[in-house]
């Protein structure tokens, strides 16, 4: 039986509130990704632009030391995409999406490629990293480019710094997941139970399919941990059913919400969280568009994209959408100007 109907604008001020948007949190970085579910990483800027959005006092250097110090991790998780995640979340993660990885690339490779291939290519190449990090022309070289292409889903593998930061932005070293962070302590029901809470904790309510659609895995494989959990039920307005953690925030759907920069690819304005509607439909193929890949930054404007932010010579400029009034210009410069010190 569900509590109550959760209208768009709750579900909106809800998703703002966990992921730091109504308000920059005084936490730790590994707490900080913890609380959003980590942090989507293909290009190294996102994730500093990400936690700087969301932080209270972030400062740029404090995430490549704690990539060093290996408190926090980059590695292929969540729909077979980069993540910065703390290291405490990374094995839960990577346990349970692995099958789905796996499957998803034998699928998608056009090199004929079967499981057996790269399980071969991981076992040759497992102990060549006994030496520590591999360059990816190394791994290359010893199994080959199609190869290489993939193993990551058979070997557990992460970026090692100074690649994949701020100041080295091209992700070119590697690492195994067991030698830099120690192994696995968690078995693939719990790994599948505590990526449930993350994404809750960070996106929450949501359906079981937008669960699974963040995760990358078939709601198969999530459906069993909503039945152990111990969650909440709501209802959304077209009558699907919506689960939550049993204490995460659900604010008022009137609490106001500040101009905020995002970078690209922010898990906020993808498809899984349409629900919140932080990115209208009549701007989606503005922000994510065949010929951008890449995805574009954006702000906010009351818990919505707004239009584009650039950061150029030294200062940040906006495209807005549409027309904004003066009291949200200039709160668009106070932000962009602390944009600016932060690529200074």
């Amino acid at each position: 039986m569900t509590d109550r109907v959760l209208a768009e604008r709750e579900l909106n001020r809800a998703l703002l509130a966990r992921q730091m948007l109504l308000e920059r949190a005084p936490v730790a970085i590994p707490r900080a990704l913890e609380r959003m579910g980590g942090l989507q990483a293909q290009y190294a800027p996102s994730m500093y632009v990400g936690l700087w959005s969301r932080m209270e006092g972030f400062e740029r250097h404090a995430l490549t030391r704690a990539l060093e110090r290996r408190s926090v991790v980059q590695g292929t998780l969540m729909r077979s995409t980069i993540h910065l995640v703390s290291a405490r979340d990374y094995w839960p993660l990577a346990l349970a999406v692995e099958r789905a990885r796996r499957d998803w690339w034998l699928k998608a490779n056009r090199d004929g490629l079967r499981a057996r291939d790269m399980s071969t290519a991981a076992r040759r190449l497992r102990p060549r990293f006994a030496g520590g990090a591999l360059r990816r022309a190394e791994i290359e070289q010893l199994i080959g480019k199609p190869r290489a292409a993939g193993v990551g889903h058979w070997l557990h593998i992460v970026r090692a710094p100074p690649s994949g930061t701020w100041e080295r932005r091209r992700a070119d070293l590697y690492a195994l997941a067991e030698d830099w962070l120690g192994p696995p302590e968690v078995d693939h029901d719990d790994a599948v139970d505590h990526t449930v809470r993350r994404y809750l904790g960070g996106f929450g309510p949501a359906t079981l399919a937008e669960i699974a659609n963040w995760a990358g895995v078939p709601t198969t494989v999530v459906a069993p941990a909503l039945e152990r959990l111990r969650l909440r039920r709501f209802a959304s307005e077209e009558g699907e059913e919506l689960v939550d953690l049993p204490r995460a925030p659900l604010p008022d759907p009137d609490t106001p919400a500040p101009v905020r920069l995002l970078g690209t690819w922010d898990a906020t304005l993808l498809a899984h969280a349409r629900r919140a509607n932080a990115l209208p439909e009549r701007f989606r193929d503005r922000v994510f568009h065949v010929r951008m890949p890449q995805s574009v930054t954006t702000f906010l404007v009351d818990g919505s994209v707004a239009g584009t932010w650039r950061y150029e010579d030294g200062r940040v400029t906006f495209d807005p959408f549409e027309r904004l009034d003066r009291a949200t210009l200039r709160a668009l410069r106070e932000e962009g100007e602390r944009m600016a010190a932060l690529h200074a």
